[in-house]
């Protein structure tokens, strides 16, 4: 057990650092930071991870000690403030926050002006003079507390409300008087004992376990839950707890409230970025019920506040050498902060904001390379814009906040659910939401991107999406949502669920129909920055690509080769798949090396032109993989059009789908097998690439062929077919009066390849993971069909991640790492890679690293992606 579980801050007192934050969560460890450095922090106490964790695992009980621990935290409080918690005549409120190890934004709860009852709002009434203030306080407290502890619906405290301002013919909460908020705490009362069953709690001590609790509990609920799983955000011990003093945005016109980035989040741009309210708190900002005030009003309404909010923000940012997002309030004339963490921000503004950084000496290249810039937001510049902006200008049908760049195309839809459906029946959507909420999150990550009617910059849809690269346009207050009708209306437009809209989240505008859209370009920035990264990393990164269009995309974003060219999608174009099917119709082998007389010449160009679009990097070249049967139509229709195009009877092309047919064709004739048994396939993809690597040569290019035979579980089959590629390359040589250098290597993707690893690579010149394969037959799950059950694994804990997307070590990793120990130890030239979908996923990246592969390879529009994932990772190293 612990010997402590709540650290102070505020006041004189920093118990805790910014490197403490698995202990204290990103805002414990902060806000005991920015104590330590001299910014104003109302003062206050963090109960640790470790507290939480015990709590869930313990059937909802605290660890002991921990009460003694919140009361001697209270006297911190108490103390440095002059006030008593729960005692009318100096009264304390505080407010209790989440905060785990990694920013989840607003996924766990909040709970604000905890410490009233019907004592101490008469006692705030009589110190402030303002008794609108205190019972507004009240009633928002009211409305929280029934919200997050209990579970009372807040549209249901909301209704109250609007049906309050109703009754009063106005349309702004700032135009209720304190009479007509007295009387809504009265009706908020009646409607939480109506759910919660109980009356509401006048005693502060239990207000404050209560929603101490509930913030634990938060860290299990199910916005929380899928968060994670989207972000991918394990090994976390739970969420800490923040009980902090309450200072008050809401005391009037010399008091206010707002969110600010220390750079703009969308652009990266070095401006003071955010919103402010006067006479408000914390949650009114992001809940767009107002229209926020642009940060930089606050110069001419609050211009000594401002300044002073100039000079703590920027020290902030040196301090923590990354762009801030900072909250704070003034309360009666006197700046407080209240958090600050690296502000979520666009691929495009890390990228600037990264470059921009070192270059004003703020930070160096490796700690920009390490911190600054996070694998995702490579992704999101690949994100495309619409092709033709002029274009589409007569058909904008709204204009809201740019509050994500970027381009977004989809069908609308008004649920998360239904986001979630859509996107899973491969439909592309825009979620519209009047405002989105936590629990919105999984819709909102299915979404193409997100459209809201109501919020700001840095309302909830603003932050979550641009964290996530995708579009969003928020507070597009000219459009009318009925969520009941499942449509919302523009002027004279109706759009249906369904329909097809576009957004601008770099304008703000919502476009009708589907809008063309176009590739991303590569800024300086990005250049810049890929420079830094390369410098650091020493793995290289090739890219899967099986044209020269692939290929040359793929050198755009700095691949340094292929390390997988599937020939078999070459088949496909065309022509060329007759030949194939000539080829597997034949009824003898002289049929068959006929029929594949016609591909040679197709294939020799298809490698030719790769070659030239890679002059001088390795191209690794895979032998034909699927089994044959992948080749034919299973239809009627198409085989009785395959017969006639053949000029064969539709019977023939019948009896060979029913012989080729196998219970399981992934474990079945494919691979190296079709090799084995027809050598013919083997001796003319052979012939076609070594052909090409000389007809290439002779131009003056460098070409590096590596022929890779795949899918082996003996060294027998890699021996078998090793030897008709060479006796076939020694006859292309001998013919053509020119030798090529080339390597002959295999796809390790059988376990019992992997576990034979040392025979094997005394034999080959290079091994390629196939983790694809690899971890299906690990597993023994079809890729095919896992996913009929693994979200419900992951989402159960029974995986923690998805194994076909994220490298599973334990297993299939243990498999990699004794595939090249041994094929190493064997073979200590070897060259070893990886050529799976992992090879682009940045965790996955960093265990190749670990086991000392020479590359990895990926698609073509994840190869940088990969270049930082490997720069990171040797970082982490070090």
């Amino acid at each position: 057990m612990p010997d402590q579980f709540v650290y102070l801050f505020g006041n004189g007192k920093a118990q805790g650092s910014k490197e403490m934050k698995a202990l204290l969560g990103g805002k414990g460890a902060n806000l005991a930071e920015m104590s330590a450095i001299g910014q104003p922090v109302p003062p206050g106490f963090t109960i640790t991870t470790e507290a939480c964790q015990y709590y869930i695992r313990s059937n909802r009980q605290w660890p002991g000690g921990l009460a003694a621990e919140v009361q001697a935290g209270l006297r911190h409080v108490e103390e440095a403030l002059g006030r008593r918690y729960g005692d009318a005549s100096r009264p304390l409120l505080v407010s209790v926050r989440s905060g785990a190890a990694q920013s989840m934004p607003g996924m766990m709860d909040t709970v604000l002006n905890l410490g009233l009852n019907d004592d101490v709002v008469k006692g705030i009434a009589a110190e402030t003079g303002n008794l609108r203030f205190a019972y507004d306080a009240y009633r928002r407290f009211i409305d929280m507390f029934g919200n997050v502890v209990m579970g009372v619906s807040h549209d249901l405290f909301e209704h109250a409300l609007d049906s309050m301002k109703h009754r009063k013919g106005v349309k702004d909460d700032l135009d209720l008087d304190a009479d007509d908020l007295k009387t809504l705490v009265t009706e908020f009362k009646a409607i939480y004992e109506d759910h919660a069953k109980h009356a509401f709690p006048s005693d502060p001590q239990a207000q404050l376990q209560h929603a101490i609790n509930a913030v634990f509990g938060s860290w299990d609920s199910t916005r929380a839950v899928k968060y994670r799983q989207i972000n991918r955000i394990t090994g976390l011990m739970g969420t800490a707890v923040n009980v902090q003093a309450m200072v008050f945005g809401n005391l009037g016109d010399t008091s206010g409230t707002g969110v600010c980035f220390t750079r703009n989040p969308s652009t990266g741009e070095r401006e003071l970025y955010g919103e402010y309210l006067v006479n408000a708190q914390g949650e009114d900002v992001v809940a767009g019920i107002r229209t926020p005030k642009p940060i930089a009003k606050m110069a001419s309404e609050f211009p000594g506040q401002y300044a002073l909010l100039l000079a703590l923000t920027t020290q902030l940012e040196e301090h923590y050498e990354n762009m801030q997002d900072i909250e704070f309030t003034i309360q009666e004339g006197s700046l407080y902060i209240l958090q600050t963490r690296h502000g979520k921000r666009t691929g495009r503004a890390a990228l600037k904001t990264a470059v921009d950084m070192v270059s004003e000496g703020l930070t160096d290249r490796v700690a920009a390379v390490r911190n600054l810039v996070e694998p995702g937001h490579l992704d999101q510049l690949l994100h495309p814009g619409f092709k033709d902006v002029a274009g589409y200008k007569d058909q904008v049908l709204a204009t809201g906040l740019p509050a994500s760049p970027g381009a977004a195309v989809g069908q609308a839809v008004f649920t998360a659910d239904e986001a979630e459906a859509w996107h899973a029946d491969g439909k592309k959507v825009i979620l519209v939401r009047i405002e989105t909420s936590p629990e919105d999150v999984g819709g909102m990550n299915a979404a193409e991107g997100i459209l809201t009617s109501r919020g700001g910059m840095t309302s909830h849809a603003a932050v979550v999406a641009r964290g996530w690269g995708k579009p969003c346009v928020a507070g597009c207050g000219a459009i009318v949502i009925d969520y009941k009708a499942r449509q919302f209306v523009a002027g004279s437009a109706t759009v249906k669920e369904g329909d097809w809209i576009s957004i601008n989240g770099s304008t703000g505008e919502l476009i009708l129909g589907a809008q063309e859209l176009e590739a991303a370009q590569m800024s300086e920035d990005f250049a810049t920055f890929m420079e830094w990264a390369d410098a650091i990393r020493p793995i290289g990164v090739r890219a899967n690509a099986d044209t020269p269009e692939d290929a040359a995309k793929a050198v755009s974003f700095g691949a340094e080769g292929i390390g997988l060219c599937r020939t078999e999608h070459m088949f496909f174009e065309g022509d060329r798949i007759l030949a194939v099917r000539e080829m597997i119709l034949a009824d003898s082998e002289d049929a068959r090396k006929a029929a594949l007389a016609k591909l040679l010449p197709y294939q020799r160009d298809d490698f030719a032109g790769i070659f030239r679009a890679m002059p001088g990097l390795p191209i690794t070249i895979r032998l034909l993989d699927p089994p044959l049967h992948e080749f034919l139509p299973h239809d009627l229709e198409g085989q009785e059009e395959m017969a006639r195009v053949m000029g064969v009877p539709v019977t023939a092309v019948k009896a060979k789908v029913a012989e080729l047919e196998e219970f399981n064709p992934m474990l079945g004739h494919r691979g190296c097998r079709l090799g084995v048994i027809y050598p013919e396939i083997t001796a003319m993809q052979a012939r076609a690439i070594l052909e090409a690597a000389v007809e290439v040569q002779a131009e003056g290019v460098v070409v590096l062929p590596e022929i890779m035979v795949p899918l082996i579980g003996t060294v027998e089959e890699f021996v078998d077919q090793r030897n008709h590629i060479r006796e076939t390359a020694e006859r292309v040589f001998a013919g053509k009066g020119i030798r090529v250098d080339y390597l002959v290597g295999t796809m390790i993707e059988v376990p019992r390849a992997a576990l034979t690893a040392d025979d094997v690579a005394a034999e080959a010149e290079f091994f390629s993971f196939g983790t694809n394969d690899l971890t299906q037959m690990c597993f023994g799950y079809s890729r095919d069909d896992a996913g009929k059950f693994l979200p419900a694994y992951v989402e159960r804990k029974i995986l923690p991640d998805d194994p076909f997307q994220v490298l599973d070590r334990r297993g299939v990793g243990q498999l990699v790492r004794m595939g090249t120990e041994r094929g190493r130890a064997a073979n200590p030239r070897l060259k070893v890679g990886i050529c799976g979908e992992h090879g682009g996923e940045p965790s996955s990246v960093a265990f190749c690293y670990q086991v000392g592969m020479d590359y990895v390879s990926c698609s073509p529009f994840r190869v940088p992606i990969a270049r930082l994932a490997a720069a990171q990772a040797h970082l982490e190293a070090q």
